[in-house]
This record gives structure tokens, sequence and C-alpha cells, in this order.
């Protein structure tokens, strides 16, 4: 078995913290480098849901994609969710460690791997980490043959695990598109990327009213994409299957496993 410091080196190697964001925070959370790590569960969220399922199957290490300490905590009481969740992951032994935009911006991170599963082709960072980069934040590309936006739904639909939110999308379902942006979680900061408003289609999560609303108004002039709204969970759940195997390459001694516990926060929807 590995220590946690054999595992925290084993995701710098694959998720180096230097790509990640500035205003990020992923990085060990809870637990003591020295400590024997033989079972590492991943999944999207720290909650208490993914903590009781790492506690019930044995699991030493809860590894996630969202920072659970992302912004600034004054106590870890128990009362809170996250004093709550800490507790638990302590007494049972379980650490945490989170990669997040670090694990966005390599050649195998969230976005990419949704990209792959839609077919695209050409595919290169909306905002790369460098001149002429392969890695970097979100992914344009192509359709080898392009399809309806209606069709393009149904396809995420297939791709994508079932949330109460389903697929929202900005735009005449006839519409066909070729050219793709997308930016799996929240990337309403990327609807005025070049990239994104030269292509036919943005494929994104949270899109808030105000900008998703003027980004519609562009597409109407003619000056901007479709819009496709996907559950944040969902569009990054995918990238789970691809860390897991890559995490037992580099740790051939180490148990790894991957949660399917739905974290996004809808239970359902009333449609009229």
């Amino acid at each position: 078995m590995s220590t946690l410091e054999a595992v925290g080196l084993a995701v710098e190697q694959l998720w180096p913290v230097s790509g990640a964001a500035s205003w990020d925070a992923p990085g060990l959370v809870i637990g003591d480098p020295a400590a024997t790590i033989g079972h590492v569960h991943l999944a999207v969220d720290a909650v208490l849901e993914t903590a009781d399922e790492a506690l019930d199957i044995g699991a030493d290490l809860l590894l996630v994609h969202h920072p659970l300490l992302l912004r600034g905590t004054t106590t870890v009481a128990e009362s809170t969710t996250k004093g709550a969740l800490i507790a638990r992951l302590i007494r049972g032994g379980v650490s945490l460690l989170a990669a997040h935009t670090n694990a966005d911006a390599v050649e195998t991170g969230t976005s990419r791997v949704l990209a792959h599963q839609l077919g695209l082709v050409d595919q290169v960072p909306l905002e790369p980490a460098g001149p002429g980069a392969a890695t970097g934040l979100g992914i344009t590309g192509r359709f080898a043959e392009p399809l309806t936006l209606m069709a393009l739904a149904r396809l995420l639909t297939d791709i994508l695990p079932p949330t109460a939110g389903g697929v929202r999308v900005a735009g005449d379902h006839e519409r066909v598109v070729e050219t793709v942006a997308l930016c799996a979680g929240a990337g309403d900061s990327l609807l005025s990327n070049d990239a994104v408003r030269r292509a036919d289609v943005y494929i994104t999560s949270d899109l808030r009213h105000h900008p998703a609303s003027d980004a519609r108004e562009l597409m109407l002039l003619g000056r901007g994409p479709a819009l496709v709204d996907v559950s944040h969970w969902a569009s990054e759940w995918l990238w789970l299957d691809t860390a897991a195997a890559q995490l037992r390459q580099l740790l051939p001694d180490v148990e790894v496993t991957l949660s399917d516990l739905r974290t996004d926060p809808w239970d359902f929807a009333v449609v009229r």
C-alpha cells in the first residue's frame, strides 16, 4: 500500500497544482501525509453522502473534484455542513483531497473527456495555458458530420447521467451545428471568449439568467452560438472514470473506486 504523500505525488503528476486558477483551492484538506492508503474513492463532490459511501466501503481517501473549503471558513463546528463532513471523515479515518481546475486544464481533463464523448475532432483549448498549448480551460472542436441542435441535445442526454434539470437549450431545434465550444462545469465566464462567439453552439453548466439572456440575444443577431446548459455535476462526473484509470496505472497497489451517487443538488422538476 502507498502513503497519502505518495498518492499526493501521483495526483500532482496527473493534475499539477500549477495549472489551477489563482482563486482555486486544490490539494490536501484532511489527512496525515504519512498515513497508509490502500483504497481511494473518487467523487465530484465532498458531501455527506459521498463521505458515508467512502466510509461504508472502507476507503482511506476520498478524492474529489470540488474543493470543500474553496472560500473562507471561520468555523468547522459540527452544526455547519462543512464541519459535520470534516468530523465524519476524521472520525472514520478517511483523508480528503481535491483536484479542481488543475484537473480541468490538463489534456485528459473534464472538458476534454466530454469532448471525446461527443466525438469532436480538431480539439483545442478555449483558453490555452500558453501560446499553442494543448492544455487549458474548455475545448473547441467540431463534429465530423453536422447535426441539428435537437440531435445534439438528445446525444447529450444519452452521454450524461440523468438529472432533474436535464438538458436545457436556447436556439432553434432545427439549427444545424458543426463547430462546438464547451466547458465542463460552470462556464458563463467564457461567454465572451472569441472561440465561443464563433462556435455554432456552446455547451456548459450553471448559466445564469442575465448572461444567458444576453448571449441568446447575440445569437438572434447572428453574432453568437446557441446555448446548451447541462448539470454541473453530470458534465464533470464523466471525468471520474478517466481519473480512476490514470490513478490505477500510477498506483497499482491501491484500490481505486468511483462514486455513482448523484450529487447534483436537485431531486425533481415539474415542467408545465
